[in-house]
């Protein structure tokens, strides 16, 4: 069977370099840099700014932050001329509303209306409600790999038939985060960047926003290009460095070229991730020239643009985009004396040349690597076919679980006591079965994740470690972020914390998870606010596909003293702070399975009627009353009102009458409570029944029922778990 191509459509750039294609593309003719002294906010010392790629359009002042404003302006082009709205939206960012959230701190603000936006997650909503998206909003953070990935996800997702037209991309802005993290590392040049030079020193910090509109539909205008084919991978070497040998790098490329079914030799142009780093640089060259006899023309434009992190990979398939349909290959901007050791001769001038295909490649910390295959669209074949979705089950073979009682064995005892599990449970509890080498600079989140990851994974039973990690986390390694940004203000700016830092990514967590099992694998972690868990499980249904395929899946998050009440929605000063997490590994074997969940259902609050959906997604009217022996319900506090709205509607028009279990009234709030909620869904079927404890009238046997995990509010999101 013939896959129906995916186009892109649509287009949308904002860089140092200009906003949209034709600016774009015409300072690329001009091998133009935009690299200079940062100007978008002052510094405590008198010392000279180092050099950023920044952005000097003006940007709308208003409560929504740079980040957002940026990805508006990139969505607004690529949606230019479309009237109907995407499917889905996918967005890769690292730092959401940090730059405003900086400032509220120095402020010492504490009203938390004003932080309301600084969750990764707020980007991709504004984006949904922009442009009336009533399906998933997903955000991908895998540091500077994030926007590659995205766009990865978004050409499973088509290819799958879960969506005809999909907005994907990423984008973040400058922040004191980034700039002061980044030299706190010494992977600043000061002389600008020269990627692959001799005397590199390093990368400029930049900003930036891409989307591409991208559809399995006949296009009504010639595309720009066609999404080929994407790899991914993680080094599981290190938590900032890459390996030495480029052995991620190789993967990534050599599993993109493989799913765009291309050989090297079809490739006409490398976009190289190239930041000018010596170590990264060195890397990616022995990776390209392992997989090429004789590497074609390539290049890094960070010499032109900067470092854009999170949007690096997505400005650059606008490049590659660019690069087939003008037939041009940017310069190697910044380079003046290529480094012989490297083995490479970047472009020194751009080029006028037939291109036909282009390999674009994304790195980020903890190994995190995306290639993009992008070339010149072909006609869509009468033949191809659109696949039509299949329902997907996911077989558990261990299972994990962090509350406030400790982990799975406890929560559960307390559980059928019918009591609470929230709170926090001590550090030391947490950390007792890790290798203390391992876990000496680590704080609470990475730590959580290794634990949660190593229960299930003994709970398996399997000889092998999984190969892939989908990590869910609404609000990222909270402790590693505030304790640098603090360190930053006490010390006005003179010694911030390197290992805070590297820690503060959001994917720092499944990248330690990766080192301690050796998974090379994709390695993906979303940040969805509430729904980080589903999209974590969504993430991994598209990307596990062989049965010899098995993947952590799991969601975590931590409660901080500071942070979660300023933060989180659901909590007020006055709630218990609460936090923990549920781990599964999984895959598509059948045999010795223990439960299965079905992929998630996941619609946006404002869809037309996501309540029918979501009871066609369960079979229909009784059917679920025939299937389903308990709900357990996630409302969290923020949206109570809407959430028990909702779950009014839904159970008077199924007229089920199973037990529902708001589950939060015993997790506690905090964002990823709907990971220990499916672990306590598996435990309760391996059982065989609901506790009375819990039912306040007698045990409830589940022989051949259903448990279904409601998540209810902004989104509405479903899993079903069964016993085989």
């Amino acid at each position: 069977m013939t896959l129906s191509p995916v186009y892109i459509v649509g287009i949308g750039i904002i860089s140092p370099l200009g906003s949209g294609l034709p600016a774009t593309e015409k300072a690329l003719r001009e091998n133009n840099t935009a690299i200079g002294p940062l100007q978008l906010f002052s510094l405590l010392q008198g010392s000279d700014p180092l050099p950023v790629g920044q952005i000097d359009q003006e940007i709308n002042p208003g409560p929504l932050p740079r980040t957002h404003h940026l990805a508006r302006i990139a969505a607004d082009q690529a949606m230019s001329g479309c009237n109907l709205p995407p499917d889905a939206v996918i967005v890769g960012t690292t730092t959401g509303g940090i730059l405003t959230t900086e400032q509220l701190l120095r402020k010492k603000e504490q009203n938390k209306t004003f932080y309301k936006y600084h969750g990764l997650t707020t980007v991709a909503e504004d984006l949904g409600q922009q442009y009336h998206c009533s399906g998933p909003l997903l955000t991908v953070s895998t540091a500077c790999s994030s926007g590659a990935v995205a766009i990865s996800l978004a050409l499973e997702m088509l290819r799958a038939g879960k969506a005809e037209q999909v907005l994907a991309g990423g984008v973040d802005s400058l922040c004191r985060l980034t700039y002061f993290g980044f030299h706190s590392l010494q992977l600043v040049d000061r002389d600008g960047c020269r990627p692959l030079d001799s005397n590199r020193q390093g990368m400029a910090v930049a900003e930036g926003a891409a989307m591409l509109l991208l559809t399995t539909r006949d296009p009504e205008e010639e595309p720009y290009a066609e999404l080929l084919g994407a790899g991914l991978s993680c080094d599981a070497y290190h938590p900032a460095a890459p390996h030495p040998d480029g052995n991620g790098a190789f993967v990534a490329m050599e599993n993109a070229l493989k799913d765009a079914n291309r050989l090297p030799a079809e490739i006409d142009y490398i976009n190289l991730h190239g930041t000018g780093t010596r170590e990264n640089d060195q890397a990616e060259s022995k990776a390209v020239l392992n997989l090429f006899t004789v590497p074609p023309p390539l290049s890094s434009i960070k010499g032109a643009t900067g470092h854009s992190l999170a949007a690096a990979g997505a400005i650059e398939a606008v490049i590659a985009a660019i690069s087939v349909s003008q037939n041009l290959i940017p310069a190697n901007t910044g380079c003046h004396e290529p480094d012989p050791a490297l083995g490479l001769q970047p472009l020194p001038h751009p080029v006028r040349q037939e291109v036909t295909t282009v390999l674009s490649n994304s790195f980020g910390f903890g190994g995190n690597n995306g290639s993009l295959v992008i070339g010149k669209p072909r006609a869509s074949a009468s033949t191809s076919t659109l696949q039509k979705p299949k329902e997907q089950w996911l077989t558990i073979h261990g299972t994990g679980c962090l509350s406030g009682a400790g982990g799975q064995a406890a929560t559960i005892t307390r559980l059928l006591q019918g009591d609470s599990v929230g709170g926090m449970a001590p550090l030391e509890l947490i950390s007792e079965n890790l290798p203390p080498r391992t876990i000496r600079r680590l704080k609470r989140l990475p730590r959580m994740a290794l634990a949660l990851a190593l229960a299930a994974h003994e709970d398996s039973g399997l000889a092998h470690a999984p190969s892939a990690v989908f990590m869910g986390t609404g609000w990222g390694a909270l402790s590693e972020t505030y304790d640098f940004l603090d360190r930053l203000n006490e010390s006005k700016e003179q010694f911030p914390s390197p290992t805070d830092f590297v820690g503060s990514v959001h994917n720092g967590p499944a990248g330690q998870i990766a080192i301690m099992f050796a998974a090379t694998g994709a390695n993906i972690t979303t940040s969805g606010g509430d729904d980080s868990f589903a999209q974590a499980l969504l993430a991994a249904d598209l990307l596990i596909k062989g049965s010899d395929q098995s993947a952590f899946v799991l969601g975590a998050d931590e409660g901080h003293t500071h942070f979660s009440p300023l933060l989180d929605p659901s909590i007020a000063a006055d709630t218990p702070l609460a936090d923990g997490g549920g781990a599964f590994v999984v895959s598509r074997k059948t045999e010795e399975d223990r439960c299965r969940v079905r992929v998630p259902f996941y619609a946006s609050h404002r869809a037309d009627d996501a309540i029918a959906a979501l009871i066609a997604w369960t079979k229909g009217e009784g059917q679920i009353e025939e299937d389903c022996g308990l709900i357990l319900a996630g409302i969290p506090a923020a949206v109570k009102e809407d959430g028990e709205a909702q779950l009014h509607q839904f159970l008077t028009r199924t007229g089920n009458t199973a037990p529902v279990i708001r589950y939060r009234s015993l997790t506690g709030e905090f964002a990823s409570a709907s990971a220990v909620a499916a672990t306590i869904a598996t435990s309760f079927l391996e059982h065989g029944k609901v506790p009375a404890a819990l039912t306040k009238e007698k045990d409830l046997p589940l022989a051949n029922k259903k448990i279904l995990v409601l998540g209810l509010g902004k989104c509405i999101t479903a899993m079903e778990f069964i016993r085989p």
